[in-house]
């Protein structure tokens, strides 16, 4: 057997085979359960940092109107169609959303204030946007 060091792919590719085997006896239980964990922890936080750039971009689109634009648009759409995604492969992470809306809003208005050049931030405390508006493709924020 190969060590988890030494060659990760070729232990994966042996932890799985000795799955399908049934063969759990050849299975190096700890770090099996290490990826496990590692696997859960990057959905969260690719989730959320889709929502961050998604609250960035609808930011911007609400305190510059007159910056708008195509990119940012699509940016938007985007990150949606990619959190859809995220969502349908993994429908349990749905319920956590209010968590996790909860500690994207400070890192995408963050990133909106750096990136609209504005000295003050004009943003609220916590996200003034719902989650079924955040992930609607009808809504953009009014001016």
């Amino acid at each position: 057997m190969t060590s988890y060091d030494a060659d990760f792919h070729q232990w994966i590719d042996e932890q799985t085979a000795a799955l399908k085997a049934g063969r759990f006896d050849r299975l190096g239980v700890t770090h099996v359960i290490e990826e496990l964990d590692s696997m859960r922890a990057r959905e969260r936080r690719e989730l959320i940092n889709r929502l961050s750039v998604l609250l960035a971009h609808l930011l911007k689109w609400q305190y510059q109107p007159e910056r708008r634009c195509t990119s940012w648009r699509a940016t938007i759409n985007e990150q949606r169609r990619q959190l859809a995604l995220l969502l349908e492969d993994s429908p349990s992470l749905a319920r956590r959303l209010p968590e996790f809306l909860e500690r994207a809003y400070p890192n995408g208005a963050r990133a909106a204030l750096d990136e609209t050049g504005l000295l003050k931030s004009p943003f609220s405390e916590s996200c003034a946007y719902g989650i079924e508006q955040i992930l609607s493709e009808d809504f953009t924020p009014a001016d």
